[in-house]
Order: structure tokens, then C-alpha cells, then sequence
């Protein structure tokens, strides 16, 4: 039997009960059979096969006889680096397509950049060496490089080098043409994944009712804050005032050493339960995004609970007649007026500025978690910095400066991995945007749905 080496790579994460924590990667090697093989009288054979769709790198080729390798090869797996369409206009989505990224630390990331600019990581873990990610076409007219490369976040400059030659990148061209973008943003969610786990933060049984049989479930379990849905409960054994309570947590992951945050309970509804069902529709809070329970509750006793997923949403800015001005993006105002800060600094909304002015991106629905407290922002594929929507319970407002030549520049929003307080050692890919996030990333085996968000704003003079 012929034998193929391999890994298995996976995000590890801790889901506790009030957050979720990035512990990093992990690999694990096997081998897989290929194919049964017949030798001739010599002991000499010929296989032929395809080199299957694996992660990069050297793999051992075994020949095994009653459970023992008796002969030893290997085959070296190089990388491609492709990109399509390979021209448009500013705002074109472009999608690279990276394959033999490997299953070690300094083979399983990869850094993108435009003409030099870091726009981002890209990872293969689940999906085996292959990553596919979405940059969009920005600057002027005429040829722009991508260039692709090994990286833990940041490209390896001279892997050649190394101890790891093989990981070797590439360049692709993207030729800018006239033309004239939307303005309209848009978001880019994963596929709707179903969770590997079971467990969810805030999803707890403390507090619980050890005796009861009731089933929660919700007629909506995912949307963006002010969703509506119905809370219906069956086989429940108490009667009387019950309170519908939407669990959440409060605090911030800055200046803190601990534990920075609490559970808070926010109430959505009182009902009267006069039987064994009772169903009450709920609006979801303006408050935090991510993984939440819809508790019933009689006094401090929990009689049934079900999980409903936050997504994140664009804030829309209305005239007085309720028609949408621009979504998310405004003028800041930097009056320091009451007014201005309950709105994040958010003013005049306008996709148009001039180079020196300060832009506000709003955004609802941020989480607390290590994979969904915070936002990578880039700028003309340009990664300037980060968001995080905890502290101001899931209302995140972005100020950025307006720079470049007249035209049009993206903006756009990436998950993020957190790993600062708590940090927790060997936390690769940490605080820089993740470009593979709707294929690869350690909140889709839990049921996250974090979206890219994107923008386009003109320069004018």
C-alpha cells in the first residue's frame, strides 16, 4: 500500500460563558493510503496518480507492508498565485486564488499587498492549502502589482533563505480602466455555516431550573439589532409573572488586568403564563453583537433559554423625510457637543471630501469576543488601523482622514483576530485584517457570521 503524508489543521479557540478566547492553531500529521500497489518478480512497480489538492510543502510517500514502511519518497508541493478578473475599474472585486499554503506556522499564512501596501492575511487551514480571498481595485489608471508571500501576518521577506525555501509567493498584474464606481456600500458575509459546537457564550446553565422540560425556540435566530422575533416555549411546569431577559455582558478589554467585564441582563418583555406554552415577540436590543440568550425567567430561575445570532449592520443616515442620505459614512463632527459624542463624532452625512477631511464610518452590531470585538480597516488596500465596538456596547464609529489624489478610494472592513488582554502566548495572525475570514477563520465552527464591509468614497477638490 502506498501512503500519502498529510496534516489536519484547526483554529483553537475557549468558548467560556460570558467570551470566547483565540488560543491559536493546531496541526496534526497522519498519513493517508493512495492506492494498492503489485511489484513484479523483482520487486519493482510503476504507480501513476494525480497529486491530490493538499496543503504545500514536502509530503512522505510510504510504501507499507503488513503495517510496516518498507521504502521511503517524498514530493515537493510548490505554490500558484492566480487573480481574476485581471482588469475594471476602481472598485472591482479581485479575487486571489493562493494554493500550497502548508500546515506549519511558517507555511500556513500568507500576506497580500497592493503596490506594496499591506492590505491584509490570508489562511488555509480548513480548507487544505487553497485560499481564496477578495481584495478591490484601487488607485489610477494603469497597471497595479499584487504580490503575494509567506508570512506569520507579515511577509518573510527572504524565504529563500530559510528553512522553508519552498514557500515561495508571487506577483500578478490588475490593470485599472476608466470608469465610475458606487458609492453604495455593501456587505460580504460568510455562508451560513452550521456550528460544529453546541456550546455558545452567555448560553449557560447556571441559574437554570434542574427540573425542567421546557423547549425555547425563537421564529428568527439571527439579524441585525432591532430584529424582531418570537419567543415560544413549551412543557413548562410554572405558572404567573414571568420576564423575558436578553443576556448580555458590559465592560471593555482596555487598562485591565482579569476579567474586564460583567454579565448583564436587559429586560425585553413581561408575560403571563397560565399554561405549559407561552410565545412573546421581542425586538432585539441596539446593544452588542454576536452570540446572545432570550432567558425565561421567573424571579432568578431560568425556566427555558434559546440563542440568537447579532449581525453586524451598516448605520443609515435619513433626512427628515426618512429617505437614506449615505449609509455609514459622514463627515465628522468635531464640535465635542453632546450631541456629537452620544453619535460618535458622526456629522454630515456625504460620500464626497476633500484630501485633510475626517471620515466616520458607523457601524452597529459589534461584538465582545476575541474574534468579533474589532475591525481592520484598510484604505486603499492600505491597512491604517482598527476599530472595536465593546466598550460603546456595539455602536462603533471610525474616524480616518481623507487623503489621495482626486477620485475615488475604498474603505473597507475586516474581521480581526484580538489577541491583546487577555493575551495568551502562541496567537499567530493576531490584529491585522483577515482576508479569508468567510472561508477560514476560528469563529465559523461556532456559528459567527462576520461580514467584510465595503466603501467608496470620492476626493474632490
Amino acid at each position: 500500500m502506498l501512503t500519502w503524508g498529510t496534516s489536519e489543521g484547526t483554529w483553537v479557540t475557549d468558548i467560556q460563558p460570558n467570551s470566547v478566547n483565540y488560543l491559536g492553531v493546531k496541526y496534526t500529521k497522519l498519513n493517508v493510503n493512495v492506492g494498492a500497489i503489485k511489484s513484479d518478480a523483482n520487486g519493482a512497480f510503476t504507480f501513476t496518480g494525480k497529486v491530490p489538492s493538499d496543503f504545500g510543502g514536502v509530503h512522505d510517500i510510504y510504501l507499507v507492508k503488513d503495517g510496516v514502511a518498507i521504502a521511503h519518497g517524498g514530493f515537493q508541493m510548490t505554490r500558484t498565485v492566480s487573480i481574476s478578473p485581471k482588469s475594471g475599474p476602481v472598485g472591482t472585486p479581485v479575487t486571489i486564488t493562493y494554493t500550497g499554503m502548508g500546515a506549519s506556522l511558517y507555511t500556513a499564512g500568507a500576506a497580500v499587498h497592493w503596490d506594496n501596501g499591506y492590505a491584509g492575511e490570508m489562511q488555509a487551514l480548513w480548507t487544505r492549502g487553497t485560499a481564496k480571498v477578495v481584495v478591490r481595485a484601487s488607485g489610477e489608471v494603469g497597471v497595479h502589482h499584487i504580490v503575494v508571500k509567506d508570512a506569520i501576518t507579515f511577509q518573510y521577506l527572504n524565504v529563500l533563505q530559510s528553512p522553508v525555501p519552498y514557500a515561495n509567493g508571487g506577483v500578478a498584474k490588475f490593470t485599472i480602466t476608466k470608469g465610475t464606481p458606487s458609492t453604495k456600500p455593501y456587505m460580504n458575509f460568510p455562508k451560513n455555516y452550521v456550528p460544529t459546537v453546541s456550546q455558545r457564550t452567555t448560553l449557560s446553565d447556571a441559574g437554570l431550573d434542574p427540573n425542567t422540560k421546557a423547549v425555547a425556540t425563537l421564529s428568527t435566530d439571527r439579524g441585525p439589532v432591532l430584529t424582531k422575533t418570537t419567543f415560544s416555549a413549551t412543557g413548562l411546569t410554572s405558572t404567573g409573572t414571568h420576564q423575558l431577559v436578553w443576556a448580555s455582558v458590559v465592560g471593555n478589554r482596555v487598562n485591565c488586568t482579569g476579567t474586564c467585564w460583567a454579565y448583564n441582563s436587559i429586560p425585553l418583555a413581561t408575560v403571563n403564563v397560565t399554561g405549559s406554552t407561552v410565545s412573546q415577540e421581542v425586538s432585539i436590543p441596539d446593544h452588542l453583537g454576536g452570540w446572545h440568550v432570550i432567558q425565561l425567567k421567573q424571579g432568578d430561575k431560568i425556566e427555558a433559554q434559546a440563542s440568537f445570532y447579532v449581525q453586524e449592520s451598516i448605520v443609515k443616515f435619513l433626512d427628515k423625510n426618512g429617505k437614506v442620505i449615505t449609509e455609514g459614512i459622514a463627515k465628522a463632527d468635531t464640535s465635542g457637543s453632546a450631541a456629537s459624542i452620544a453619535k460618535g463624532g458622526a456629522g454630515t452625512p456625504t460620500y464626497k471630501f476633500k484630501a485633510g477631511d475626517e471620515i466616520t464610518i458607523s457601524m452597529r452590531g459589534i461584538g465582545w469576543t476575541q474574534l468579533d470585538n474589532t475591525r481592520a480597516v484598510t484604505y486603499d488596500n492600505n491597512y491604517i488601523g482598527y476599530g472595536c465596538g465593546f466598550n460603546s456596547n456595539g455602536f462603533m464609529v471610525i474616524h480616518i482622514t481623507a487623503t489621495g489624489k482626486p477620485g475615488f478610494h475604498t474603505i473597507d472592513l475586516h474581521p480581526l483576530l484580538y489577541t491583546q488582554q487577555p493575551s495568551f502566548a502562541n496567537t499567530p495572525y493576531g490584529m491585522v485584517p483577515i482576508l479569508s475570514s468567510d472561508r477560514d477563520f476560528a469563529g465559523l465552527a461556532l456559528g459567527y457570521q462576520l461580514p467584510s464591509v465595503h466603501f467608496m468614497i470620492e476626493i474632490v477638490k
